[in-house]
């Protein structure tokens, strides 16, 4: 496939009540895993790609750094690509917009695009993040390519207390009808762990809702009941392998020093 087959073929995964199940790699090599495991698409995680590369999260990671380490997933994979992209290393719309069309250059079909304010806190207010989402979308359609702009909210994330969450769910609707209207793909809601509000969510957003797997979070055929369209697995792959990375290490230290 070209990269717009995989763009369209990207979109085509996301059904409500069928989700697309993206298990986040970090490079090359978990692509290639991931891949071989029966993966239909990747995606890769931000905190993922930036520990495996020394960095902490938040935009860390310096943007050619990470240009080139989405070059080296695209080639060692024939599978559309969506890249965490944070916030597009710029608040500004068309900063934003050509950090986006790097990626593009460097073979992805999809982004995950967040409303928080990386580095200082809270969230954009919801017409700036509109400008930024429409400004990425039109350097796409100049581009050629059906980017899957994967609208992220943090919301939820931002807010500790899950008995608060039901009382920001008119707030995410209401952004996800707008980031619908300047042209996102999807609507990413982690944190959002309570199987109805999912549903909720779900029912009213014009766009594929995406729920992030964490501890406690529903399973699979619950978030499929509750109309999910995408389900990821942010950083926790990355952990779960350096836990068991250390955890080995550690015995052979010990042996060692026996």
């Amino acid at each position: 496939m070209n990269q717009e087959e995989r763009a369209l073929a990207f979109a085509g995964l996301h059904r409500k009540g069928d989700p697309v199940v993206l298990y986040n790699i970090w490079d090359a090599g978990s692509a290639r895993c991931v891949a071989e495991a029966g993966a239909k698409a990747l995606a890769t995680g931000s905190w993922s790609v930036a520990a495996a590369h020394g960095f902490a999260d938040g935009q860390k990671i310096p943007l050619p750094l990470l240009i080139e380490a989405v070059r080296e997933i695209v080639t060692a994979i024939d599978l559309p690509l969506s890249v965490d992209f944070e916030g597009a290393y710029s608040e500004d719309p068309a900063q934003g917009a050509a950090n986006v069309a790097q990626l593009i250059d460097a073979g992805a079909v999809g982004i995950n695009f967040e409303d928080q304010v990386v580095g200082k806190g809270g969230i954009h207010p919801t017409d700036r993040q509109v400008a930024r989402i429409r400004a990425i979308r039109e350097m796409a359609e100049r581009q050629n390519i059906s980017l899957f702009i994967n609208a992220r909210t943090d919301l939820f994330l931002q807010e500790g207390d899950a008995a608060r969450h039901a009382s920001l769910l008119d707030e995410a609707i209401a952004r996800a009808k707008a980031y619908a209207g300047a042209g996102a793909s999807g609507f990413f809601a982690p944190g959002l762990a309570e199987a109805d509000l999912i549903a909720r969510l779900c029912a009213a957003s014009p766009l594929p809702v995406n729920v992030m797997m964490k501890p406690g979070a529903p399973d699979l055929a619950i978030l499929a009941t509750a109309g999910v369209g995408r389900v990821s697995y942010g950083p926790f792959p990355y952990r779960a392998m350096i836990a068991r990375l250390r955890d080995e290490a550690e015995k052979v230290y010990r042996g060692a020093a026996k």
